[in-house]
């Protein structure tokens, strides 16, 4: 089916998800809507971040995608089943795919859930991983300043390393052997937190696991492209375009063309 798949964040985090669809799904285009102007989601109100994602999702129900990813963790702990049940197209979140992968992942059945403040007051992950393995024990910790850092394009370097090293700290004296980055924006500081973490505890982002699901859905549901061609995708913020195509094309190790400044919070 030639209709793109939708992919929406609170910010660029979203692309580490958007950048495994492309890898698994080479012919799928990709709408992406990052939020960065209103970014971070996690210390908001539930009322604001149901009304945030909404107002992406009525952006991109404009451009007749055939399905939807929410890639922020906070999106999807607060409106998932209720976008699901309101959408007649497959709406995919993070959530359980990041919770899934990380049950195959652990040996020990304990694992440690790093998020926003409103994704682990949620507990959408420890619901998550215990709906699937009653017996796991999880240890969750917000992380508040890492969105920030990821939104600047602080991805390394002595100011990235010393808040990672700081924030992580009250997970020091735990015996997890597994961690789930919860937000969609954690990837980016994936080793310097695989540098605090050390060789024993195996990081986990869901984008892996999200891409495979999106893949099964389309495939299962006969609407995935199958003839030849190379996609043409389109990048939209609410922030400042410039900072953004420069953070996504490095990210995605690709020119990502023009990226679209827009306003949603009046739809």
């Amino acid at each position: 089916m030639d209709r793109p798949i939708g992919v929406i964040d609170s910010g660029l985090g979203g692309l580490t998800v958007a950048k495994e669809i492309m890898r698994q799904l080479p012919k799928e285009e990709i709408i992406y809507v990052g939020d960065s102007k209103r970014c971070p989601y996690g210390p908001r109100s539930q009322e604001e971040v149901r009304t945030f994602t909404w107002q992406m999702i009525q952006y991109l129900q404009s451009k007749n995608i055939k399905m939807l990813v929410i890639a922020c963790n906070t999106a999807a702990a607060v409106v998932l089943e209720e976008v699901k049940r309101a959408l007649d197209i497959p709406v995919v979140g993070v959530i359980y795919p990041g919770a899934s992968s990380a049950l195959k992942a652990t040996k020990k059945e304990h694992i440690a859930v790093i998020g926003t403040s409103g994704t682990i007051a949620s507990k959408a992950y420890t619901k998550a991983l215990k709906n699937i393995n009653s017996k796991v024990q999880v240890d969750s910790l917000a992380c508040p300043p890492f969105v920030p850092l990821v939104e600047q394009g602080i991805f390394a370097g002595d100011e990235a390393k010393q808040i990672v090293h700081h924030t992580l700290q009250p997970l020091n004296a735990r015996e997890f052997d597994t961690l789930i980055l919860g937000c969609t924006h954690y990837p980016l500081l994936a080793p310097v937190i695989k540098e605090w973490a050390g060789t024993s505890i195996t990081l986990i982002s869901s984008g892996e696991e999200t891409a495979r699901e999106v893949s099964g859905l389309l495939y299962h549901g006969e609407t995935a492209y199958t003839d030849e061609r190379i996609p043409t995708h389109a990048f939209y913020t609410t922030g400042e375009e410039e900072l953004f195509k420069r953070l996504a094309d490095q990210w995605l190790e690709m020119d990502v063309g023009h990226v679209q400044t827009i306003t949603i919070d009046k739809l």
